[in-house]
């Protein structure tokens, strides 16, 4: 008799979890029910299984509503009936037009209007929905004759008194109002809760008919969904066979391409892979993902396969990875064998610049009816549910960002907030909007509407509106279609070589980078600032540590880095071991066959399923299960449980010491979510490495690139530093020089117009458009009568000193721009030009940072000098970056530029790592420690004079600071007799600063990773002697 009951998918309205839904029909007895989530179909998968699981038979429907007014209901009869439904709903979001007042003539779909919006004529399958509460409309209304076209309509939205509140709280965040405005058609009605079948049927007393009718739709409504069918599209050609012909052929060429004639291991791997690719049937998805690449090459493109396909000699063979299988001993099984159902992830990454044209080519290659990005639920999380209900109680902004940032111990203890956090926690993990996936993008064999209503979001592509798991469940692989920063790096520091020196690099050819002399020396010493993933402060610290000098060490350091393998302490261990091979034992024999080369330490994915399967012993569908929890794909806990009962079981049916298997269990289990492959880390280092050549041999060119390409881990003032420790000249912007971005003439480096803070982008690209249409500006009069442009615009380009080429200063300038602008009129084009007004003016006295300071409030940092130029104190530091590794365990002094700091989460409170640049520019590493925060805290950016220890950590040395005071600069000279605002412009001076959201990391005594071999009789768990 439930005909219409909504979940939490239903959006700011429903309150009820599917799970928590389908429990409580189970607990009443229920034996069939439909979810009519309004607007959307996004939970029926879960819901179909769950209701099978609990024995009610599933129905699946969408209200359909216009704001806050229910048009209808409707119910599929089948398959059919849902993919109507789905296809009339996407035209309407497409075109963003109200649905109409009548439905549309569905053919396998039952149509229920509500009481307030009954047509005229009722077609054949539709009905009219009486609640219990309108019964007496019956007797005293003119509804009675239609009785027999009448279903029971008993919706359900929310259990409880608190939940009913609880959906007016998202009634109000969603119409943007306070709890006190919302009015009654604003929500559902106090009636809408689920309760036994007998009291509704009671309601119904005397109009069997209407009973009879609600019955007839539940038997009439057959929605069958195979989960097990693949529903991506199936064949590249027109068949399995000839998709296997075509992707051998390929295969074959490129295997002569990357291999030549005569290489046996490569050939029999090759067609070992073709063998289980046409038995899984993935030849399609295989070719599908070639196509893509093709496309992308013939653009002259630039991309980097990853993901666990790049495992594939196929794949390398193809052009879709540049990862050699053979060279890192890929684990074939990792991403093919016959236990698994999904194809391998291929992870492609375009430049930012480039990928809007990729995703162009899929949809049109494949079709628009076929084709849609993955959906997302954007879920509540703590600071926008704080943010949220606080405002529908009407708190004020202060206090609402009071709430957001603070934990709740902190929170005020009255009343009203007592309130929102008691409905804001009842909010958290609730869906709060649909988004679109990252990169997700979904290629279906049947139309895509078939399984989802579809959403155009601003970015231009459709979406359907359920998310990655959903889509595994139904059987829809995504194809990721990914943009990053670095290949835009990488592809416009290639062009810049070519325009700056006229050398043309085939980046794409990897041999020519990976593994490079120069390069290696750099990876060792952590020099890879602007460099795709080995930048940032934690990562420069691992390649000392490690002394990465080669492409096996790079491809482990980008896996260990990840927090699987550093929360677990298999990060420190691996360190040790590189450092020291012959002071540890491995933990069992297994260990040193399987994972030698890492020095037994799980790293990748992989080595999961190698100590899975060869010391626990389990099956290979266990190992598979453990494959799609380390992708973060598995969602059944059950499934887990039961993978982690057998190991324990077969490892103690081998006689395995239960401490060490209960080590191992926890190594594996720190991997869920937040490891990488070997395949995926390899694509990482090949690119890290393409970037460094280019930073090496090119670190002009590299830097003006990653600039143009707003940078990477750092903020663009780091680049500017690195480039002119590099040997470039940096210059302010010139409107004879300059463009939005930033330009290169051999060593002399013009920042970009795009950096100016208050410069409108229109007005820069109309100075660079001008300039290249009619030749160089003569003059700041020449510049005004050309260029459309304000007096605020005007300031700002002369106080950066972008017309510093007229010879006058900029007091001048000013002066001048006022005398053009008093009684401006745009000059006519005349035959002969006439010559300029010159105006005699005064010279003005300037001090030598005013510049500097001028710099700092419109670039954010000082170009015509080093910060260091304007602190008041001549000190310098009595120790250099150079020299720290030299002063292992003594107390230093430094004086240094606050780069970043990164927040990270302890059992004592927060610490942070902080990165700074010493006078003479060179890069060094602190750790700040609670206590020496409480008292000594960082106060923004600029220069800080430090005290601390040096402390030297495997070739890596850190300060660990004990006092710090952030010094003063010289006061600003322009406002020489305004004493407020002689220090205001420091405050301008930036940091990076990364926040950490996570529990603290166990400490090295808490995890006690066994460095010697535990023998049988060790069940406690001590090291062996």
């Amino acid at each position: 008799m439930y005909l219409n009951c909504h979940s939490f998918h239903s959006l700011r309205y429903g309150t009820i979890p599917l799970e928590d839904l389908i429990s409580k029909a189970s607990d009443l007895g229920i034996t069939a029910m439909a979810l009519t989530d309004i607007n959307t179909a996004t939970g029926i998968y879960d819901f179909i299984k769950g209701c099978q699981a609990a024995g009610i038979k599933p129905i699946v429907g969408i209200e359909f509503r216009s704001g806050n007014a229910l048009r209808y209901i409707g119910l599929a009869k089948n398959a059919a009936g849902l993919a109507e439904m789905n296809r009339f709903l996407t035209r309407h979001n497409f075109d963003n037009t109200e649905l109409p007042l009548i439905a549309p003539a569905f053919e396998n779909v039952f149509v229920i209007y509500p009481l307030e919006n009954v047509p005229s004529v009722l077609r054949e399958h539709e009905f009219i929905g009486l609640r219990p509460e309108q019964r007496p409309s019956l007797v005293m209304g003119n509804w009675k004759t239609k009785a027999d076209s009448m279903v029971v309509l008993q919706p359900v939205t929310f259990r409880t008194k608190t939940e009913y509140k609880l959906h007016k709280i998202l009634r109000a965040i969603d119409l943007n109002v306070v709890f006190s405005r919302l009015s009654q058609t604003d929500c559902c009605r106090q009636t809408e809760v689920m309760v036994g079948l007998d009291r509704i049927l009671k309601c119904y007393d005397g109009y069997p008919q209407i009973i009879s009718n609600t019955k007839e739709i539940i038997e009439q409504c057959h929605f069958e969904f195979d989960f097990k069918t693949p529903k991506n599209k199936k064949f590249y050609t027109n068949s399995r066979k000839d998709d296997l012909q075509l992707l051998t052929t390929l295969a074959q060429q490129g295997l002569e391409w990357r291999y030549g004639n005569n290489n046996a291991e490569a050939k029999s791997r090759m067609l070992r892979e073709l063998k289980v690719i046409d038995q899984l049937e993935f030849s399609g998805y295989f070719l599908i993902t070639w196509d893509i690449i093709r496309f992308s090459n013939s653009q002259g493109f630039l991309h980097i396969g990853r993901g666990s396909g790049a495992n594939s000699i196929i794949a390398y063979c193809l052009g879709i990875t540049d990862i050699c299988p053979l060279e890192l001993d890929l684990y074939f099984e990792r991403f093919l064998n016959l236990n698994r159902k999904s194809p391998p992830d291929f992870d492609i990454d375009w430049s930012w610049k480039e990928r809007d044209v990729i995703l162009e080519y899929i949809f049109s290659r494949y079709g628009y009816d076929h084709v849609a990005f993955c959906g997302t639920n954007v879920e509540f999380k703590y600071r926008s549910i704080f943010r949220e209900v606080g405002k529908v109680f009407g708190l004020p902004k202060e206090e609402l960002d009071a709430l957001a940032k603070n934990p709740m111990a902190l929170h005020p203890t009255n009343e009203v907030v007592r309130e929102v956090q008691q409905y804001g926690m009842m909010l958290e993990g609730y869906p709060n909007q649909r988004s679109m996936h990252s990169c997700g993008i979904l290629i279906s064999e049947e139309p895509i509407t078939n399984y989802s209503v579809l959403e155009m979001p601003p970015k231009g592509f459709p979406i359907v509106l359920f998310d990655m798991h959903t889509a595994e469940d139904i059987g829809l692989e995504k194809f990721d279609i990914l943009s990053q920063r670095g290949i835009g790096h990488i592809d416009d520091s290639v062009k810049l070589i070519e325009k700056n020196r006229g050398i043309r690099i085939n980046i794409r050819d990897t041999r020519m980078s990976k593994d490079e002399k120069s390069c290696n020396r750099f990876l060792s010493i952590g020099r890879t600032i602007g460099c795709f993933y080995i930048e940032s402060p934690a990562m420069r610290g691992l390649l000392r540590r490690l002394k990465c000098d080669n492409y096996k060490t790079l491809v482990a350091a980008s896996s260990i880095i990840r927090p699987g393998v550093a929360q677990s302490g298999m990060m420190k261990e691996y360190i040790f071991r590189h450092n020291h091979p012959d002071r540890f034992e491995y933990f069992h024999p297994v260990f040193q066959q399987q994972l030698g080369e890492t020095y037994g330490i799980m790293v990748y994915q992989e080595d999961v399923i190698k100590i899975a399967q060869h010391y626990g012993g389990l099956t290979a569908a266990d190992g598979d299960i453990l494959r799609r929890a380390m992708s973060g794909k598995g969602r059944s806990k059950a499934a887990l449980q039961k993978v982690k009962d057998n190991f324990f079981e077969s490892c103690r049916a081998q006689g395995h010491p239960i401490a060490l298997s209960a080590e191992i269990y926890r190594q594996i289990e720190s991997f869920g979510g937040y490891s990488f492959c070997k395949a995926h880390s390899a694509s990482y280092a090949v690119e890290s490495y393409q970037s460094l050549y280019l930073k090496v041999h090119y670190p002009i060119e590299f830097m003006v690139a990653v600039i143009n390409n707003q940078g990477g881990f750092y903020r663009t003032e780091v680049y500017v530093h690195e480039a002119r420790m590099s040997g470039a000249t940096v210059h302010n912007p010139c409107v004879n020089k300059s463009e939005i971005q930033t330009t290169l003439y051999g060593s002399d480096v013009y920042l970009g117009f795009m950096h100016l803070q208050g410069l409108e982008s229109k007005t820069a690209l109309l100075i660079q458009q001008e300039r290249e249409k009619n030749g160089l500006y003569k003059s700041l009069e020449d510049f005004i009568n050309r260029i459309a442009i304000g007096i605020e615009a005007i300031q700002i380009l002369i106080f950066i000193g972008a017309f510093r080429f007229t010879g006058k200063t900029k007091n001048q300038l000013l002066v001048i721009t006022r005398l053009i602008l008093v009684n401006f009129k745009p000059r006519t084009p005349l035959l002969l030009e006439q010559p300029v007004k010159e105006f005699i003016l005064p010279q003005l006295e300037r001090s030598a940072f005013e510049d500097a300071f001028d710099e700092i409030e419109l670039l954010g940092f000082p170009v015509s000098c080093s910060p260091f130029d304007l602190l008041q104190t001549p000190f310098r530091g009595n120790v250099m970056a150079q020299d720290l590794l030299a002063h292992h365990k003594k107390q230093v002094r430094m004086l240094a530029y606050l780069i970043s700091r990164k927040h990270v989460p302890t059992k004592m409170g927060a610490m942070y790592f902080g990165t700074w640049i010493d006078a003479r520019g060179d890069m060094f590493d602190t750790a700040h420690f609670t206590d020496s925060l409480s008292a000594y805290p960082f106060q923004g950016g600029g220069c800080y004079l430090l005290l601390g220890n040096v402390e030297v950590d495997y070739h890596f040395p850190t300060i660990t600071v004990i006092k710090m005071a952030k010094m003063p600069f010289i006061p600003d000279p322009r406002y020489e007799h305004e004493n407020d605002w002689k220090y205001r412009a420091q405050q301008k001076i930036r940091e990076d600063v990364s926040m950490t959201h996570r529990a603290p990391y166990p400490q090295e005594h808490e995890i006690n990773i066994p460095r010697l071999k535990m023998s049988s009789g060790q069940a406690s768990g001590m090291p062996a002697v």
